[in-house]
This record gives structure tokens, sequence and C-alpha cells, in this order.
């Protein structure tokens, strides 16, 4: 019942809806307390809602956000519980005493600190808001970005501001105690004074040498690194925060290329999820800006998504457009007919090319090249499972979709069936549950389906540790977990976790990367990685979420995968391993073979999961496995040849599609100059 009530009020744990209930049932209270009248009463469910209010902020709980939206928003319960107060005084028959008239004088005056107090804090962060972020780029040699406030001033600054009403409100209720206006008129002297003086502390960082730059010279100051830059290829990216997966895959290839590389990103929620990289990273919100940025030296642009922001760059026709896309599937957004706005798409291998002849969405054949998937370099090839170990299978559905279709993910008809066979296995298996980061958040039966598999294998992962058939080197797993914690402290330190990089102008100022740390904290999530999974031992049922361990290292760790249909499964055929996936809109093995190239070497599912068995037998006896010769030919026609390496291809394609951009741009200044002598002669 408590995960259910978890799960409706959406908050993240059992002590946070706790604190929620405490502080709804709160009010109520503090009214009947100010009613009775009883002061310890009233000071009892004061201090409740003050800490429960406290504790969920802290916790950037969901359920204040949605306070905020029904008008209970953070002022509106501190106004509440002053008003309240007011009430108990009336109440204990205080009205006429100076402590009455102290404390609706103190509350009018310290609401009237809200409004310069509110004022002053949006607009520093507006003027500390650049019209242009960036990361890699020198400007501090250009402009002049001075420091930010101090975060205590503007770090929950509502939340603080209106906790100053603490030092009034515990003298009033010591005053209405005691019977006495010493303690009341203190406390309301500290509540004003230190409302004041809050204020007047950020008054300074609104005007003057304290603000950064206008929008004309930090952009002046940009185009001035770009024309001494000089950037060849551009990865254009635009979309929410949750997609930021789709453009950090393509980083590392970025960090390889044989031009010099930019990043142009649309979003700020973007650049804040953005990966480590050592490419410039240059964030443009304003599509007017973006317009008027110098990119007249690029030649190549790489789209990652099809949104509508890409019309501010596909305009420019002195550069070459390529959709190079965040994964490779048979999915329909892999032949989406707005791919042919650009110059190219590039797919992994011939499968990609074929896809867009079957689907006839306008996208010529000549318009394609093969390119491979430079991302799939870190995933490792199979040879059995290791002896002494039992198998491992990873589970790792797509998402629901947008568009309601049930073939798009396997979790809501098959994904319990799927876990329950799984973790029932005998001989036993080890799974991983996997999900797609946005499952959920279109179906609310996604989104249920999810939390009972991951209930299933939690409850699978606890009955396992208490099975004596199943041990660890308790040793090793404790030093494992002490590497994580050393691991993650010096990460930490390289990565200036912690508030040390101020706001959005300070990190615009300082964020040029030390190649050397850089080199260090990769090294040390390969360090990480190893030790996590040391930590969890062999045998143990895991559900993993968030950035890490990353997708291809659950890959490296398995034996077998279950999935759907999703660039997904396209990756997985790297590793050579067996993997099965779920046909579950039930249109048959054969159509759905026919439908989806990635499911040619598979082990087909339905819903009911019962063909499960044939995926687990081919793990266990990998001579017999009848599908090991398509797999490898499915790999090549899926992926492309292993020779030459991905981001050899990759590198040749840019280098072939710059020349071409080159001679267009020859061509047209040749025209443009034969067409001024022509006019020149006549005249």
């Amino acid at each position: 019942m408590i995960t259910r009530a978890i799960r409706v009020a959406r908050v993240g744990s059992a002590a946070e809806l706790a604190a929620a209930a405490l502080m709804i049932l709160g009010f109520p209270a503090l009214m009947l307390a100010a009613l009775v009248p009883s002061v310890p009463a009233f000071t009892a469910a004061a201090a409740v809602t003050y800490l429960a209010d406290h504790y969920l902020h802290r916790q950037g709980s969901y359920l204040i956000n949605r306070l905020s939206k029904v008008r209970a928003g953070l002022s509106i319960r501190f106004l509440i519980r002053q008003l309240l107060l007011i009430l108990l005084l009336a109440r204990l028959d205080l009205a006429d005493g100076l402590v009455f008239y102290g404390a609706v004088a103190c509350f009018i005056a310290f609401y009237g600190l809200q409004a310069p107090h509110g004022a002053l804090v949006t607009l520093i962060r507006n003027r500390r808001r650049m019209p242009v972020a960036t990361r890699n780029v020198d400007l501090k040699s250009r402009i002049r970005i001075p420091d930010a406030p101090p975060r205590p001033l503007l770090n929950r600054s509502a939340e603080k501001m209106l906790h100053l009403d603490l030092a009034a409100v515990i003298g009033v209720l010591v005053s209405a105690a005691m019977d006495e206006t010493l303690a009341a008129f203190v406390g309301i002297g500290v509540t004003i004074a230190l409302g004041t003086l809050y204020v007047v502390a950020l008054m300074p960082y609104v005007r003057g040498s304290k603000i950064p730059p206008n929008a004309e010279t930090v952009l002046a100051a940009v185009d001035e690194w770009l024309a001494g830059y000089r950037p060849e290829t551009v990865l254009y990216f635009s979309g929410s925060k949750d997609s930021a997966y789709q453009v950090n895959m393509w980083l590392e290839t970025m960090e390889q290329l044989d031009s010099k590389p930019l990043i142009i990103l649309r979003e700020r929620a973007i650049l804040n999820n953005l990966a480590p990289t050592t490419v410039p990273v240059v964030c443009v919100p304003g599509g007017v800006h973006l317009m008027n940025m110098d990119l007249t030296n690029v030649r190549v642009a790489l789209y990652a998504a099809n949104v509508g922001k890409n019309i501010h760059l596909l305009r420019v026709p002195t550069m070459k457009h390529v959709f190079i896309g965040h994964g490779d599937s048979d999915k329909l957004a892999s032949v989406n007919p707005f791919s042919k706005v650009y110059d190219e798409v590039w797919t992994a291998g011939r499968a990609g090319r074929d896809r867009y002849a079957i689907a006839d969405v306008g996208v010529r054949d000549d318009d394609i090249a093969e390119v491979g998937r430079p991302q799939l370099a870190p995933i490792q090839t199979w040879n059995g499972v290791p002896e002494g170990r039992i198998p491992t299978v990873l589970y790792a559905p797509t998402w629901e979709g947008w568009d309601g279709d049930p073939g798009n993910t396997s979790i809501v008809l098959a994904g319990e069936n799927i876990v329950k066979k799984l973790v029932k296995a005998d001989p036993p298996v080890r799974v991983l549950y996997k999900p797609h980061p946005f499952t959920g958040t279109v179906s609310k039966e996604a989104g249920a389906a999810h939390a009972r598999i991951t209930a299933l294998v939690e409850k699978a992962g606890a009955e396992r540790a208490g099975d004596a058939r199943f041990t660890a080197d308790a040793a090793d797993r404790t030093r494992a977990k002490a590497d994580l914690v050393r691991i993650e402290a010096r990460i930490a330190e390289l990565s200036g976790r912690g508030g040390d990089k101020g706001d959005e102008a300070e990190a615009t100022r300082d964020g040029v990367v030390d190649v050397a740390r850089h080199e260090e904290i990769a090294r040390l999530r390969a360090e990480w990685n190893d030790a996590y999974w040391r930590s969890v031992g062999t045998f143990e049922h895991r559900v993993i979420t968030g950035a890490e361990p990353r997708l291809y290292d659950c890959f490296n760790v398995s034996d077998a995968m279950v999935s759907d249909i999703s660039s997904v499964v396209s990756d997985f055929i790297a590793s050579g391993k067996p993997y099965a996936v779920t046909d579950s809109a039930e249109l048959g093995v054969e159509e759905f073979k026919r439908q989806n190239t990635a499911v040619r070497a598979a082990t087909i599912l339905s819903n009911s999961a019962a063909e499960l068995g044939g995926l687990l037998d081919a793990v266990r006896d990998p001579a017999g496995d009848p599908l090991a010769e398509d797999r490898k030919e499915l790999k090549q026609y899926l992926l492309g040849p292993d020779e030459p390496t991905s981001i050899e291809q990759f590198n040749t394609a840019v280098g072939n599609l710059a020349a071409k951009a080159e001679t267009r741009n020859v061509g047209q200044e040749s025209r443009a100059a034969a067409g001024a002598a022509e006019a020149t002669t006549k005249a």
C-alpha cells in the first residue's frame, strides 16, 4: 500500500511521503490549535510544517511543484501560518496588546520586503543569463565576465527569505506563552533586520561591474572566437533535457574527427546535461542569434534529431547538411520523410539504405552514405559464458512512443512474463533490467508495468541474496565498494561538483576543459565501471536506471539480451551475442521478421514469452546455437564491415561531403564574379 501511495503521490521514498502527509495535515492542526487556543499545540504543529516543508524542498519533491499549481505555493503556506498565528493571538484575547499589533505590522512589512527581494533575484538571474553560453570556448580573454553572487544569496533564495520569519514567529509564541512582550519584539526586530539585510546584499549585483556584458558584446566575442577557431564540422542539436543522451552518444565521435569540430545546442537544459567533452560547445537559444552567427568556415553540419529548430541552420547554403540520427533501427522514426531535407543521410550499413528504399519517403539512394556506427567501438564480442559464472540476461525494453502503437514496447504486454521466466529459470540466470529513460512519460500503463517489473526484479534479488547456492567473495565486494567511493570522490573533485561553477555566466567564462583532467576522468570512469560490477556480484539481479552504468557497459557484462524494435537491438548485434525481440503487436514470426530487419537473427518472443527457452539454450550451449551464423551476416548488413573501422568510414564521409560543399561554394563565387564582370562590361 505504501508503495502504491508513493507512486500515486509521485514522491521518491516513504520518508518523502511521510513528510508530505505531515505538512498537509499540519495546517489543519495549526488552525485547530489557534481556535482552541493552545500555544504548545500551535508550536508543535508549526514546527512540523516548517520541518516537513524544508525537507520536501531539500528533496526536490514533485509534490512541492504540484502545490504551487493549485495556489498552495511556498509563499502562500508561510502566509497562512502567519495569519493563523494572528488568529491564535486574537483567541488568546491579545488583540488589543502590543504583541498583536507588532506581529501584524511585522508580517506586513516582511511581505513588503518580498517584492524587492524577488525582483532583485530575478533581475540578477536574467542579467547573468548569457545570450550564448559556451564550453571549451575562450571568451575570458575577450570579454569581462564578473563572478557570480555568493551561492547562499541566490540558491533557494525564496525559501531562505521566507524562513527569516522564524525569529518573529518564535518570539511571538514565547511572548504569548509567557505573557510578556520582549521576546516578540526581539524576534520581530531580527526578522525585519535580516530581511532588509538580504535585500541590501543583493543590490550591488544588478549594476556596474557586477553584471556581465550585454548581448551585443557577448555575440561579438563569440564571432571573434569563431573567426579564429574556424570550425569545419558542426554537430547541431535541439531537444528536451531528457533527450540529452541523443547528443551525448556523438561526443566521442566528434572528438575523433579529422576536421575541426563544433557542437551547437539550442537549449540550456541540454547544455546542463551534456556529458564532458573536449569539443567546443556553443548554446544559442535564440534563433536570430544563431542565424547571425559567423559560421562561414563550416562545411558539414550533422543533425542527431529531426526537430523544428533544425531549420535555423538548414537555411545556410554554404554547408552540407547530414542526418546522422541517434540510433539505427527498424522503427518508423528511422525513415522519417523529413530526412529528405538534408543533403545526405548517413546510415550504419546497407540495412539503413534499404529501409529508405522500401519506405519510399523521398530520400534518394544517391544521398545515402554508409558510415558504420563509431559509438559501438566499446562493445566487446562474445566468447561464451565464462566458466564458473551463471549467464546474465539483459532486459532492455524501449519506451512506449508517442503514437500508442502496442508494438513499440514489450513492457506493457510482455514485460512481466519475460522477467518472471528469467528469474525462475533453471539452470538459473542473472537478470539486469535497464528500461528506456522515457518509459512511462506518455503511457500510465507503461509506467505502472515498469513499477511492477522493478518490484519483481528487486524481490527476486532479495530472495537470491538469501539462497545458499549463491555466494560471493565478501572481501572482494567490500574492496570494490571502497573503490567506488574513492573513484566517485575523485571524479567529483575533478569534475568540480559541489557548486564551484557558480552560474551560466561563470560556467561560460571558466568552462574550458583541462584535457589532462578530462582524460583522467575517462580513465576513472572505466575503473568505476569495473568496480561497480565487482561490487554487485555476478549472480545478483539488478535494476539499472540513470546514466551509469551505461547501456554498452550492460552489454559487455551480459551474455544475451531481450529487447524491442529499437536501435538497442542493432547495437547489441555488434557483440555477436544471442538476443530475443518481442513481437508485442502479435504480427507473427514471419511477418515480424519481414518488417524488421534487426530481428532476422533473433529468437522471436510472443507476449507470453513462452519461447524464451530457445534464447537460454543458445546462451548455455553456443556450439548448438542455430542462429550464430545468421547473426554474423546480419551484423555486417546492419552495421557495415569491421574494416575500415567505423570512425575511419565516418571521417571519410565528412571529408567527401566537405569537398562537395567547397566545390559548390567555389562555383557560386565564380558565377557571381562572372556576373559582376559581365555587368561591368555592359556598363
